[in-house]
C-alpha cells in the first residue's frame, strides 16, 4: 500500500492528527545528549574559571552570558524545542519575549529613579 493510499480510508480531520502524530516520532540518539551533557560540563567549568578572575563590573555579565548559553542548550535539547513543530517555538519565543518586556521595564523603573532625592 502506497504513503497515500495507507490514508485513503481516514478523514481529512483524522488524516491531520495522523499527520501531527507522526512528527512527534523524533528520537534523539544518546550520542547527541552525551555531547550535550559534556558541552553543558565545559561551560560549568568555564563559569567556575570565570568566578575565579577579578572582572569588576563584567563578573556579572560574564556569569549572566554563560548562563544564557547553557539555559539555551538544555531549551533546546532537553526540552526538545529543537525538534519540536513551529508553534511550539513561537511560544517558547513569545515567553522569552514577554521575560525579556518584563525585565526592560523593571530596570527602566529603577535607572529613573530619583534615589535620594527626595
Amino acid at each position: 500500500m502506497s504513503a497515500h493510499g495507507e490514508h485513503e480510508h481516514l478523514s481529512k480531520h483524522d488524516q491531520n492528527l495522523h499527520d501531527f502524530h507522526d512528527n512527534l516520532d523524533h528520537i534523539v540518539s544518546p550520542r547527541i545528549y552525551i555531547i550535550v551533557g559534556a558541552t553543558l560540563l565545559v561551560f560549568t567549568g568555564i563559569t567556575v574559571l570565570a568566578s575565579l578572575f577579578d572582572m569588576g563590573p563584567w563578573n556579572p555579565v560574564v556569569a549572566l552570558f554563560i548562563a544564557v548559553v547553557k539555559a539555551t542548550i538544555v531549551v533546546l535539547f532537553f526540552m526538545h524545542v529543537k525538534y519540536s513543530s513551529k508553534l511550539t517555538k513561537l511560544t517558547v519565543g513569545a515567553g522569552l519575549f514577554t521575560f525579556m518586556a518584563l525585565v526592560g521595564m523593571t530596570l527602566a523603573d529603577y535607572f529613573t529613579r530619583a534615589w535620594g532625592r527626595w
